[in-house]
């Protein structure tokens, strides 16, 4: 498989589904070794085998409302035994976190059979996961697809973008891309990032549907507006290399300043060429570096080699050589093969460079292998 099933488990920080009766306006933080009043109603009545009040009180616990947070207490045992769908869907998170009890993907895969087969949507698309993965069930393609279409089939976003992931990969079923892009069309319209970002980079490439940027746009502006640091950056790709559309330098240096914001390398990378080149925004030599800077200690071989020229012609920043020469090292080290970045090393007793400036090029260039720009700080403040 070359994609991760989404279980969205959310981390099980706030994970567990809330209470499902009108008493959740009842609970409050409380005091150390006091109950809000509708926990206490539940005490009574899950001691008289009332399953909802079991599971309310499993709500409780794992997420702290009313009580103190407490994962062991949040078992949901009781009521899950009683067939109550959500009280079986968190139980089984709390086996696959090992939150409150050893991890047990067994466990937790029988817990989500029985919540699945009452059609609880979260646990079939979770269900179709660990088949996907084989994780306490034997790894099935097949299962995993039918879980995944009964969950689709409910509106479940996650679910749509799994199978529609399992169509382009072959995954269970025959590949069909006319059935890759209805089902993650559907779940991009369910507003679900990841699948906005998947239409918007095949529209792009053209994989299984025919080429068409207006599109690509469309579906990768969708998740960029969402906060996705990929989509913001493949959103400004386009604005600014897209043939057949009109090329937008100021929108792409908006998109590509809130991907970089967000520490995404790339795009603090091509923000640097923007600002250096002046395409977009006014030229900012001093910006440009600060950006190269971010990307480069990311391990961005482009923005180290840029970074290097900047240091060596003190372009944004003071000139000095030895940083330039020990920044152009590590951008060599770092380029891949074949790209725009020449990869044969200098012959320092060629540069005109003392063979202390040289010593000291090796030496930062040894301290630079993983903190770059730190190494650079502490040898400029020397």
């Amino acid at each position: 498989m070359s994609f991760r099933h989404l279980l969205f488990c959310l981390a099980l920080t706030g994970a567990f589904s809330t209470v499902n009766t009108g008493a959740a306006e009842e609970i409050s933080s409380t005091e150390q070794g006091t109950h809000s009043p509708a926990v206490d109603t539940w005490l009574l009545q899950a001691a008289h085998g009332d399953a909802a009040a079991q599971y309310n009180l499993g709500v409780a616990y794992g997420n702290g409302q009313g009580v103190l947070q407490d994962s062991k207490e949040a078992g949901y045992l009781l009521a899950a035994q009683q067939g109550h769908a959500d009280a079986q869907f968190n139980l089984s998170l709390l086996y696959i976190a090992g939150q409150g009890v050893p991890q047990d993907f067994t466990e937790a895969s029988k817990w989500l059979h029985r919540a699945a087969e009452q059609n609880n949507a979260t646990a079939q698309n979770m269900l179709g996961a660990l088949y996907g993965s084989g994780q306490g069930v034997s790894k099935d393609f097949k299962e995993a697809v039918t879980w995944y279409r009964r969950a689709a089939e409910q509106g479940d976003a996650t679910a749509q973008y799994n199978l529609g992931m399992m169509y382009i990969s072959a995954a269970g079923v025959p590949q069909d891309y006319s059935e890759a892009i209805k089902w993650l069309r559907r779940a991009a319209e369910n507003g679900l990032v990841i699948a906005q970002v998947k239409l918007g980079a095949m529209y792009g490439i053209g994989e299984g549907v025919p080429q068409d940027h207006e599109e690509s746009i469309k579906w990768t502006r969708l998740a960029a507006e969402q906060g996705d640091a990929a989509a913001q950056y493949n959103l400004a790709i386009v604005l600014t290399s897209a043939q057949d559309v009109r090329q937008d330098y100021r929108e792409a240096v908006k998109w590509l300043h809130r991907s970089a914001e967000q520490g995404h390398a790339e795009a603090q990378f091509n923000l640097g060429v923007l600002y250096g080149a002046g395409q977009g925004v006014p030229q900012d030599f001093t910006e440009a570096a600060k950006w190269y800077r971010l990307s480069a200690n990311q391990g961005v071989a482009y923005a180290q080699y840029n970074l290097a020229i900047m240091y060596g012609n003190g372009q944004g920043v003071q000139k000095n050589v030895v940083v330039a020469y020990a920044l152009h090292n590590l951008a060599i080290n770092n380029a891949p093969k074949g790209g725009a970045i020449r990869t044969e090393p200098i012959d320092m007793t060629t540069t005109g460079l003392t063979s202390r400036q040289i010593e000291e090029i090796e030496e930062l260039a040894q301290q630079m292998s993983d903190h770059p720009i730190a190494a650079i700080d502490a040898y400029l403040a020397r």
